[in-house]
């Protein structure tokens, strides 16, 4: 049995721990710690994930779990009495009624029962004092019957989600099964196959976590803003880290947890990246691309072979060229392009790994196949005064409504995303797993935006009709299941949708129909 803490406490290097199948009791921390982000910041106050106090850290440890083999966790919520960052009381959020910070925890990309999903509205209070409508056991059992790749473990509480992500409350989850993973000849072991937690902060001149305490709108919401973006990029908990690497191949599973920041990354080199899998699935065959975009949430696996670079440079960096917001925001600048250095050094011992010609296959896409189609419209809601946005809603309904697409365990289905926003929106399922085939350009969006503002209706508002713009492809590295997908501004993107266990084609081996239910956003 481990002992799983969640704290406030100085960053030293993200732990590893191998879940075996037993239990885990995981917890927040109460004690006012602290860590470094950068050499010249003074230290940093945080809520992290740890064993211990004196472990814990942000990221949180990596948890390895074995495919097939399930693993429960305890979640324990030992946070303050207040909250170290700014939120906002006008929007649906967790409010106890004798204080204390609220959190509950989603298992990203996971297959696991509703009750173990981190509903919005199962959060809790220190010593579960108080709890959400939704709350029913602290116990989360994962089964880990999903193919092999990597997850991520966050805060998912009503409301606060952007801050308590902000002030620290992610890790990394890996799923690996050696019989099917070992043969493919990929770089492993802790040296050679690392996970990257990519996330935007910005920081105050005394070391504190800065958010905006002024609302984009005030007048309707005095704190909240729709978006984030930090001035600084951390990787694994440091600000533009450095990492020796051997001129050997490597795989790194980056994962953007950003609140608002898409990257595009790519190598100062011009190596390209083999990509190898997507969010938790792998591809069908690697595939060669010299820029990879991370949408908010999404996560890439990818191999660096960098004894392939003919000029022998001794450092290479990896920068990011997506505006913010995406697409149509602004560049980057001096700080938010860079994301890290590859310090490279004479490989000592020989390089026995490699990328292989085929990876795994799963269930086919088979669109022909669906049973339903619907209609997904995002639709951003702005103050008339001011012009300032003050909600988005999917098909004109809250997330306290009453669920609208309630899919059949196996089935298919055809969603056709319509983005009415301005900006690129990533779109996750919890449970579910999709994979887009075609975005098509709308035309006529102002008139398609007054209907849907007006009758929140999508066929009668002829949404299909309007799709007559240019067709846009799915790059082939995004080709295979996934959890979350870049929704387009101005298109309608068709995405397949599977409801069932998309590496054998089997439905869910638990109730997935069983409160509290799934959500999508």
């Amino acid at each position: 049995m481990g002992t799983l803490f969640f704290y406030l406490c100085m960053h030293v290097r993200c732990d590893h721990l191998v879940a075996s199948p037993a239990h885990l009791v995981c917890v927040w921390a109460v004690d006012a710690c602290v860590q470094k982000f950068h050499r010249d910041l003074p230290a940093t106050t945080v809520f992290v994930f740890g064993e211990s106090a004196e472990s814990a850290t942000f990221p949180g440890p990596t948890i390895e779990a074995l495919q097939g083999v399930p693993l429960s966790v305890t979640w324990e919520n030992h946070l303050p009495e207040r909250h170290i960052l700014p939120w906002d009381p006008t929007v649906p959020v967790a409010i106890p009624r004798h204080g204390g910070v609220p959190t509950v925890v989603h298992l990203h990309g996971g297959v696991h029962p509703p009750q173990s999903d981190g509903s919005a509205f199962a959060w809790f209070t220190a010593g579960f004092r108080e709890t959400g409508a939704k709350w029913t056991t602290p116990t989360y059992v994962y089964p880990n019957v999903q193919s092999p790749g990597v997850l991520w473990y966050h805060d998912h509480a009503l409301g606060l989600t952007r801050a308590n992500l902000l002030a620290g409350l992610v890790g990394a989850y890996v799923i690996r099964n050696p019989a099917v993973e070992w043969p493919l000849g990929l770089p492993c072991g802790d040296k050679f196959d690392r996970v990257l937690v990519l996330a935007d902060r910005s920081f105050y001149a005394d070391g504190s976590l800065y958010m905006n305490s002024t609302g984009d709108n005030p007048c309707v919401h005095p704190q909240w803003q729709p978006e984030y973006f930090g001035d600084a990029i951390t990787v694994n908990g440091k600000a533009w880290p450095f990492l020796p690497v051997a001129r050997r191949r490597y795989r790194f599973r980056v994962i953007n947890a950003s609140n608002a920041r898409y990257f595009n990354l790519s190598l100062s080199n011009g190596l390209p990246f083999h990509v190898v899998g997507s969010d938790t699935s792998y591809l069908p065959r690697p595939v060669t691309a010299t820029h990879v975009l991370l949408g908010v949430s999404e996560s890439f696996d990818v191999v660096i072979d960098f004894s392939d670079d003919e000029s022998n440079t001794p450092e290479v960096e990896l920068v990011n060229t997506a505006p913010y917001p995406f697409p149509d925001g602004n560049a980057p600048g001096r700080l938010s392009g860079k994301v890290m250095k590859f310090v490279v050094e004479p490989a000592k011992t020989r390089d026995h790994s490699r990328v292989p010609a085929r990876l795994l296959e799963y269930v086919k896409v088979a669109e022909e196949e669906a049973t339903r189609k619907r209609y997904i419209v995002m639709y951003e809601y702005d103050d008339g005064a001011t012009g300032g946005p003050t909600h988005l809603y999917i098909n004109g309904k809250r997330l306290e409504d009453p669920a609208t697409e309630t899919p059949r365990v196996g089935a298919t289905e055809v969603w056709e995303v319509v983005n009415l926003t301005p900006d690129d929106h990533p779109l996750h399922l919890h449970l579910a797993t999709f994979q887009a085939v075609r975005a098509r350009g709308l035309v006529g969006l102002d008139e398609l935006r007054r209907c849907m503002a007006r009758l929140n209706d999508a066929g009668r508002c002829n949404v299909s009709g309007h799709a007559a713009g240019d067709a846009v492809g799915v790059p082939e590295h995004e080709r295979t299941w996934k959890n979350v997908g870049k929704m387009a501004p101005g298109y309608l993107t068709t995405v397949v949708v599977k409801f069932l266990m998309v590496d054998t084609g089997e439905a869910y081996p638990f109730d997935a129909t069983a409160e509290p239910g799934y959500v999508y956003h």
